[in-house]
């Protein structure tokens, strides 16, 4: 197995159609990403071609607690149904956590289904308790509190002005805003 990572819109022709069959397979009618969240393409290719799993990183600057950060998170993570349980899944995942790292991104935010929060924790992410992230924009909030919805916030701090603010994290509101796309990455 290895790991390709691009930027979104450069992925080739038949591994970007694996990708969106994946997609499918999760989420049917999706669309692509906003280009001003700079989306890249992490996929896990089989030695045969295939695309296991893969996912998407999205990046922007954030305003919390009147700092600036720059800020990552992952968005459309899916494997295969038919390869799931084999690790695919959790190895990209942890991964994309370390691509982000070394991206010099500030910290890494995204929700998941509570029922997922195992997984991610496995693959190095963090809950952040009690933290909500306000997607879409500030007109248009969608919270991920919202009613209907069970997620909980992952995240991570990697550099040091991440780390120095990541008190402020937890427990509280988070305006990640990612516009009218992708409302909640």
């Amino acid at each position: 197995m290895r790991i390709v990572t691009m930027p979104e819109p450069e992925t080739p022709p038949g591994l970007r159609a694996q990708v969106q069959a994946l997609h499918e397979q999760a989420w049917p009618g999706g669309g692509p990403h906003d280009p001003a969240l700079r989306p890249v393409a992490m996929l896990l290719v089989a030695p045969d071609g295939g695309v296991r799993a893969a996912l998407d990183i999205l990046s922007k600057e954030i305003i919390h607690g009147g700092r600036a950060y720059r800020a990552s998170g992952l968005s459309a993570v899916v494997t295969d149904t038919a390869h799931r349980g084999k690790g695919y899944g959790r190895q990209l995942v942890a991964a994309a956590r370390e691509a982000i790292a070394a991206s010099g991104a500030d910290v890494g935010l995204f929700t998941c289904d509570r029922p997922l929060r195992g997984f991610y924790e496995s693959a190095g992410w963090q809950v952040l308790p009690g933290t909500v992230l306000i997607g879409g924009t500030p007109r248009d909030p969608f919270p991920s509190d919202q009613p209907g919805f069970d997620k909980v916030t992952m995240g991570a701090f990697f550099t040091a002005r991440g780390r120095g603010g990541a008190g402020a994290f937890e427990r509280s509101r988070v305006g990640l805003y990612p516009g009218e796309v992708d409302r909640l990455w």
